[in-house]
């Protein structure tokens, strides 16, 4: 039988753990797949653009597993209600093609997300980095703060977003973490000063310059989450050429990361290579680092790794018969006979 994990289940578990210790496990299990780079069959995403946004498959693979992710990005989707980014993935073995988890991944990729912003955050950014600007604080930006509260002490959180709305709605969920004090802005630049940290999470489809060289100090640390496809963007040029770049999976990232401004050549290094201690990466207090994040399939492969252990573990999620498993295997057409008693859904307790 294949589980399946659906978001009400996924949301009950993050609830049960909380989602700061979701997010600290997941590093983890993002941190040592990472160090398992070479062991992975990676290719660039999948993707389909159009008019409104783009979807995307996003498959990797190791000798156990195979798994990908489906997801779109579509900014105008909240006028109509629904999610900007949407998401289900897959977990298989290699062996068989046999289908383990099909879950979520649409609170998933956020807290993936956030995860893996973290984690690259603790090898780049200055140990005692305690102040964060929050640029954009639509679904994915408490995420981000929760993360980098729990992973890296973060303290302060400078917030800004063009909707009112948006900051008002971030502020209301973080009210009750201890020890995280949120404060308002009026623009880009006022909550970038004075911040170790810069985490821009905007979500419109358009070369955008929300952080300009103006606005940067030496020793920051630039987390720029939102430009992830070709013709989205969110840093200046200048402020690229200035900083050293880190990127997940190079090819990926000169298609749609911000780097897609500079010419083929310009000089970044994966991730993987400095958390394997292959590569350096901050290597001054006033060094002013980039991490071009624009989401990676061996994300997705741990997190649903992570889930699959977890539900395994707990008898969370349904059930269901997706392939077939009993009878002979060659007769597939029997099955449309009607004579096949229905296996029910069951609901794990």
């Amino acid at each position: 039988m294949t589980r399946l994990i659906d978001l009400p289940t996924l949301a009950q578990l993050v609830h049960h753990i909380t989602p700061a210790r979701f997010m600290t496990e997941l590093a983890e299990h993002l941190h040592s797949d990472y160090l398992r780079w070479q062991d992975f069959d990676k290719t660039a995403r999948v993707a389909s653009h159009s008019a409104g946004g783009v979807i995307e498959l996003m498959p990797v693979a190791d000798n156990a597993y195979y798994s990908f992710k489906y997801v779109n990005g579509h900014p105008g989707n909240p006028i109509s209600g629904l999610p900007t980014v949407m998401a289900f993935g897959v977990l298989s073995e290699v062996a068989t093609g046999y289908p383990l988890l099909v879950s979520e991944l649409t609170l998933t990729t956020a807290l993936r997300t956030a995860a893996t912003s973290a984690m690259a955050a603790r090898a780049l950014a200055r140990p005692d980095a305690r102040c964060m600007a929050l640029i954009g604080n639509g679904a994915q930006s408490e995420f981000q703060a929760m993360a980098f509260h729990a992973l890296l002490g973060v303290n302060e959180l400078r917030v800004f977003d063009i909707d009112p709305a948006a900051t008002a709605k971030l502020q209301r969920n973080l009210a009750a973490v201890p020890g995280l004090r949120v404060v308002p802005t009026s623009s880009a630049a006022e909550a970038a000063r004075g911040a170790d940290i810069v985490t821009t999470i905007t979500a419109d489809k358009a070369n955008a310059t929300i952080v300009t060289p103006d606005m940067i100090e030496p020793g920051m640390h630039l987390n720029a989450v939102g430009g992830d496809c070709p013709g989205k963007t969110e840093l200046h040029p200048d402020v690229l050429r200035a900083a050293k770049i880190f990127v997940e999976y190079e090819p990926q990232t000169r298609i749609e990361g911000d780097i897609q401004q500079l010419p083929a050549d310009h000089p970044v290094t994966e991730l993987w290579r400095v958390l394997a201690g292959e590569a350096a990466g901050r290597q001054s207090a006033s060094d002013v680092t980039v991490f071009d994040s624009v989401g990676f399939a061996l994300e997705d492969y741990a997190a649903l790794r992570y889930i699959h252990q977890r539900a395994t573990a707990e008898n969370l999620g349904i059930e269901v018969e997706l392939v077939p498993t009993d009878g002979d295997p060659k007769d597939l057409f029997g099955r449309t006979r009607g004579d096949r008693q229905r296996v029910a859904l069951r609901r794990v307790a």
